[in-house]
């Protein structure tokens, strides 16, 4: 009879237990989905767009912005309607060649000869500023021209969602084409996050998974029940 009771405690003291812990888990689930966005939700919904010189040298830096610009005439009817990344993906990857020999036959016409190459990749970058836009170091993929030795600064821009072809000309981007452009693919809070407008620093918006501990969920109830269970 004392075994029977024995066995009784047990399962009515397991079936607590998986029934706190279930809890614990739907409760930090739903933790994790209201709290703060993390880079990698940020960047997996962007392409960004780089050009990189061959040095930092006046010349290479100011050719530099001829290619961009003549590749940006280009490419900017193509890709200004795009309404998905993966849209916008396929186009640069079907365009690269043309647009390789559009930054080749500038860098010709300006008495250059460097060689040159594109990538679309995934690639780690420093924290970058583009109008009221931050983005927060890490990774992000995104297409890039690198002539020469490609060891001079670069210029870059976010290629989706469009805001390279927003005032391209004058360097600037207009607040409200920007706000309106990033909110068609980030939801507010990630929105937020990389509006440097804000008066709320950045930099206190942002979770790096790549440097959070693993977290251990621990129950004063659940500890109390596996005591009864020893017994």
């Amino acid at each position: 009879m004392k075994s029977v009771q024995v066995n009784i405690k047990k399962i009515i003291a397991s079936a607590m237990v998986a029934t706190i812990t279930l809890g614990s888990i739907l409760g930090f689930s739903i933790y994790k989905k209201n709290s703060n966005p993390s880079i990698e939700e940020v960047s997996k919904k962007i392409i960004r767009f780089h050009v990189i010189a061959n040095s930092d040298d006046e010349n290479d830096q100011a050719v530099k912005l001829k290619v961009r610009d003549n590749v940006l005439k280009y490419i900017s009817p193509k890709l200004k309607d795009s309404k998905s990344i993966g849209e916008s993906r396929e186009i640069l990857k079907k365009e690269d060649k043309e647009i390789l020999d559009i930054a080749q036959n500038t860098l010709k016409e300006n008495g250059y000869n460097y060689k040159l190459q594109s990538t679309l990749s995934n690639e780690y970058f420093p924290v970058k500023t583009y109008g009221n836009i931050t983005l927060p170091q890490g990774k992000y993929e995104a297409y890039r021209i690198i002539i020469g030795n490609g060891e001079g600064q670069n210029w870059w821009c976010v290629m989706f969602p469009p805001l390279c072809f927003v005032d391209v000309e004058q360097g600037k981007v207009a607040y409200q084409e920007t706000e309106k452009e990033m909110k068609e693919v980030l939801d507010d809070k990630e929105y937020d996050m990389v509006n440097n407008l804000k008066n709320n620093p950045t930099s206190d918006k942002i979770i790096d998974n790549t440097q959070q501990n693993d977290i251990v969920i621990k129950s004063k109830a659940v500890e109390t029940i596996k005591e009864i269970i020893k017994k």
